[in-house]
């Protein structure tokens, strides 16, 4: 299975154009149902082809014991994928995973943070070191062009056109999309790139302090201490900033649609779990506020 699973994610490489991320998660999830077929298998060699829909679905109900159910979307996902390459190549007669029905994704309200608690982050003391400048620059752009994190930390200096106030980003799927950038993050772009020495091309926009790409994991880290300094004290991560630009859009009067577009999202109906916050926050003020929905 180890040389099948190896071409196939060849195949996502270089025939499908997935991103790195993405290869690596289905390398993952592949993996672990790798192990869980040997342990099945009772020390004989596995045979993915003898891969049946029973099968699939005892090692869903292995995972439902622990993992989320959009996890389990994903590696479903995965394995249908990889079993539509194998019958493709004629490895496989058939396709097992596409008559197993995919879990109930949960549905969850993305979090946000407040108007007031962005204006906190933003318009705190970074002083004027290279780490600091670059730290609000970070925040200013994630708020202004909605981009994910792992789409901030791809960024090279000439994704970046300060002048027109744009930003080129590949997304999920490889998609190409170009962003508008807010003039208070353009000039906290500009600030950083200055105290940095200017921009040199295909160079990374934001650097570490030896000089290498900054990683996503090291943003959410940094977000939190500036967060503790603002005296906000949510656990919110950069995708929140993400959440938050497309919130305060929509309670702005920008179109669905159009935040779909800035966000990147294939399906409208992705989009629409923002309108889903507006109406919450809608609901929690007229509580508040109105005289004969007041609480004694």
């Amino acid at each position: 299975m180890e040389k099948l699973v190896e071409r196939f994610l060849n195949h996502l490489r270089v025939e499908r154009n997935a991103s790195p991320h993405t290869v690596s998660a289905y390398a993952g999830d592949l993996s672990g149902f790798a192990e869980f077929l040997e342990k099945h298998s009772r020390d004989a060699p596995v045979d993915v082809t003898a891969v049946d829909v029973l099968m699939l679905r005892r090692y869903l109900a292995q995972l439902h014991r622990d993992t989320r159910r959009s996890t389990m979307h994903r590696k479903l996902s995965a394995l249908r994928s990889f079993f539509r390459f194998l019958v493709r190549e004629g490895v496989a007669a058939s396709n097992p995973a596409e008559l197993v029905s995919s879990p109930r994704r949960e549905r969850y309200l993305p979090q946000t943070l407040t108007v007031d608690e962005i204006f906190h982050l933003l318009d705190q003391n970074y002083g004027t070191g290279t780490l600091s400048l670059r730290d609000r620059a970070i925040f200013e752009l994630l708020y202004s062009s909605g981009l994910r994190v792992s789409e901030l930390t791809a960024l090279d200096t000439w994704d970046v056109d300060l002048d027109q106030g744009l930003v080129r980003t590949l997304g999920k799927g490889r998609k190409e999309r170009i962003i508008p950038v807010g003039r208070r993050a353009r000039q906290a772009i500009a600030d950083y790139l200055q105290r940095r020495g200017g921009p040199v091309e295909n160079q990374p926009l934001f650097l570490n302090h030896r000089g290498g790409r900054l990683t996503s994991r090291s943003v959410e880290r940094i977000l939190k201490q500036w967060l503790i300094k603002a005296g906000i004290l949510k656990k919110a991560t950069p995708h929140a900033l993400r959440h938050s630009f497309a919130t305060h859009l929509l309670d702005g009067g920008a179109d669905l649609r159009v935040i779909q577009e800035l966000l990147g999202h294939a399906s409208l109906s992705t989009t629409q779990k923002y309108t889903q916050v507006s109406v919450d926050r809608l609901l929690t003020v007229y509580d508040q506020a109105h005289p004969r929905s007041r609480k004694k």
